[in-house]
């Protein structure tokens, strides 16, 4: 099973070294010794314990979808011209761009600080890891 050290754990929370210790202490998470002897926790309970604290806004859509990745979050810039725009959204931890009309911007009324869903159904994903880092 793979692990991770304290800090890249505490990376991909998002919160400090100390905090992921204090979660081994107090049995939010449960501690292991890496090959070096090093403090770490199994990379598929963190997967769950991210997973059970993510608290991202509510959905103002409120729609049915077949879409299952909506990232709700600010719009943080528009760039347009006469015909596209691109948009960014700050959804949580994560940029998102998306490119559509400029009609469309209009339309939706967005500018920087409005509230927006970016919906993605996309045939085609991509995951990587990073090099040296099979999982075994």
């Amino acid at each position: 099973m793979p692990s991770l050290r304290v800090a890249e754990a505490a990376r991909f929370l998002g919160v400090s070294d100390d905090t992921v210790r204090r979660w081994i202490e107090n049995g939010t998470l449960t501690g292991i010794r890496d090959a070096s002897g090093r403090q770490a926790v199994k990379s598929l309970e963190l997967a769950r314990l991210a997973r059970s604290q993510a608290q991202l806004p509510a959905d103002p859509a409120d729609s049915a979808s077949s879409a299952r990745n909506r990232f709700v979050g600010l719009v943080t810039d528009i760039v347009m011209d006469k015909v596209m725009a691109q948009v960014e959204l700050q959804c949580g931890p994560f940029r998102v761009v998306s490119l559509m009309s400029a009609e469309a911007v209009r339309e939706l009324g967005l500018e920087p600080g409005s509230t927006a869903t970016a919906v993605v159904k996309a045939t085609n994903v991509i995951v990587e890891v990073p090099p040296g880092k099979k999982q075994v």
